[in-house]
């Protein structure tokens, strides 16, 4: 058995990369090109929201693990706060993303209540 001839697939690109399926089947144009970016500027975009919610959810817990709990403490509220903003920012870029239930990645990620709980926009100091 050989490999498939890319060179004879209509729908294959440059140097045997596969046009992605937005782009198979459909007469070249530029919207095409300017969907693709799009799609490619989403899903970046989603990438660096999962990061720095990551990086949130990695800082709480490093908090965490570094102090005992006590009332009152503001240092840990604002952790819990940016980590609330961070998920918001990820849930509607995966929205955009047309990706669905949040709820499983949100349980897989390890997400806290308090953060879900958090979760929007934060209100900025009024002056």
């Amino acid at each position: 058995m050989h490999a498939p001839n890319l060179a004879s697939d209509p729908h294959t690109m440059e140097r045997g990369v596969k046009a992605p399926r937005i782009l198979q089947g459909r007469p070249g144009s530029g919207l095409d090109v300017l969907e693709y970016e799009l799609f490619q500027e989403k899903a970046a975009t989603l990438a660096r929201m999962g990061g720095k919610l990551n990086a949130a959810l990695d800082a709480l817990k490093a908090y965490d693990a570094a102090h005992e709990p006590r009332a009152g403490d503001m240092e840990r509220a604002e952790l819990v706060a940016t980590a609330g903003e961070m998920l918001w920012y990820y849930v509607v870029q995966r929205e955009v993303c047309g990706l669905r239930d949040t709820d499983a990645v949100l349980r897989h990620l390890g997400v806290p209540k308090e953060v879900r709980l958090k979760m929007g926009m934060r209100r900025q100091p009024s002056k």
